[in-house]
């Protein structure tokens, strides 16, 4: 099965980062977050990937086309001409395709746009700017199981302020957030079967408004509930935070050898 990942988008929240790169080439521990989450679908024996380009996409190409140099150690010998020899080669059992999805295409746009590459197969698809343990696996077989058209990851997060109770412009009680105030939300790490492309109108499509809605509302749209770690890295300070973890040597996400 391939992996969809969506890496097209200008990254505006975190500007710090992508007025130089695309986000997702915004690096943790020396490799783009991109890098991670491939990382994390290669533990699970997947590894053909679609890269949904658009911001900066150039960059994206330029990194992989140069893989070795940034994995390896090389030696650039003059003396005999332009000789490069590559040591101890580090590489992965990857098939890389790049594609420019265009600028200014929304997500189901770019989505839709990466649909040769695809074929008439189940596919996974994610977002290029959060990190994740989700057992792949597990993932693929929840949605085999419920016959879906799609399904997606879904995690809690917790209220990140106090709870107020108002009752007629009046506040009656207030209270720290609690465990049981936890949202739901979309971590994305999507499976979704080929029929979905039909929801896909044109580069205006924003996958997360009516594709998923109309897939809701006609029951095709499983949710597989991880209650381990997800981020996304929508920030700098979520940056940090990711760069801290991988710094100590405490990343949750970091599933393979």
């Amino acid at each position: 099965m391939k992996a969809v990942l969506l890496a097209g988008g200008a990254g505006t929240r975190i500007s710090e980062e992508s007025q130089y790169r695309p986000k997702p080439m915004v690096e943790i521990g020396g490799f783009p977050i991109l890098w991670h989450i491939m990382k994390t679908y290669s533990h699970y024996g997947f590894n053909d990937f679609i890269v949904c380009a658009g911001y900066k996409q150039h960059m994206i190409k330029e990194w992989f086309a140069d893989y070795f140099l940034h994995t390896s150690d090389i030696t650039f010998d003059f003396t005999v001409g332009s000789e490069v020899i590559v040591h101890n080669q580090k590489t992965e059992p990857w098939k890389v395709t790049v594609v420019d999805t265009g600028l200014e295409t929304m997500t189901g746009g770019r989505i839709k746009r990466v649909q040769k590459h695809i074929g008439g197969e189940p596919f996974f698809m994610t977002y290029g700017d959060g990190v994740c343990d989700v057992d792949i696996n597990k993932l693929l077989e929840y949605h085999r199981a419920n016959g879906k058209k799609a399904t997606l990851t879904a995690v809690r997060i917790e209220q990140r302020f106090g709870v107020l109770d108002i009752h007629k412009g009046a506040v009656r009680s207030f209270r720290e957030k609690a465990q049981t105030d936890m949202d739901i939300i979309n971590a994305g790490y999507m499976v979704l079967e080929p029929c979905v492309f039909d929801y896909l109108q044109d580069d205006a499509t924003v996958f997360e408004q009516k594709p998923l809605s109309s897939l809701a509302e006609e029951c095709e749209l499983a949710s597989y509930l991880h209650t381990g770690y997800w981020q996304c890295m929508d920030n700098k300070l979520e940056r940090d935070q990711l760069e801290a973890l991988w710094v100590k040597g405490d990343a949750p996400w970091k599933v393979w050898d």
